[in-house]
């Protein structure tokens, strides 16, 4: 239920730092009133390090090369590998659960979707967060 928050300027060099300290797969992004904005994941910090393919070029006529429009995902991931802050690199597209919502259904959601760690939302503001090691914890308590 103690939930590690950030703002949207929180730089990625201090997440990064909060998450690795506190072992932690993603931290919700958050207003003043706890209303989740975003999440920045594990995977958003990874995404920063790949490789970005740039478009490709084609010729046109004696005009030379012509960059092809990139698409929206190619502009995203380039925000994503060269933002600074929470609001660059969040996912604002977040998967949420609610306080009551089954374990089988939290396990299902993660999976099919492969969201972690989930944000649990009540009445428009977050009250926890659940992550896969937190499952795996709950059945190794329920096993011993």
């Amino acid at each position: 239920k103690e939930v590690l928050t950030v703002k949207v300027d929180t730089s990625v060099n201090d997440i990064a730092k909060l998450m690795g300290e506190h072992d932690i797969s993603g931290v919700p992004v958050v207003d003043d009133q706890q209303h989740v904005l975003g999440i920045v994941t594990e995977q958003d910090l990874i995404v920063r390090n790949t490789r970005l393919e740039m478009a490709h070029f084609i010729q046109v006529l004696d005009l030379g090369r012509i960059p092809l429009e990139w698409p929206g995902h190619a502009h995203e991931r380039m925000r994503h590998m060269l933002g600074t802050q929470a609001a660059d690199v969040m996912t604002s597209k977040v998967t949420t659960v609610g306080p009551d919502t089954e374990i089988e259904d939290l396990a299902e959601l993660m999976v099919k979707h492969g969201v972690n760690p989930v944000p649990v939302i009540e009445n428009d503001q977050l009250i926890g967060i659940v992550s896969r090691a937190d499952l795996i914890d709950m059945m190794a308590a329920e096993l011993g």
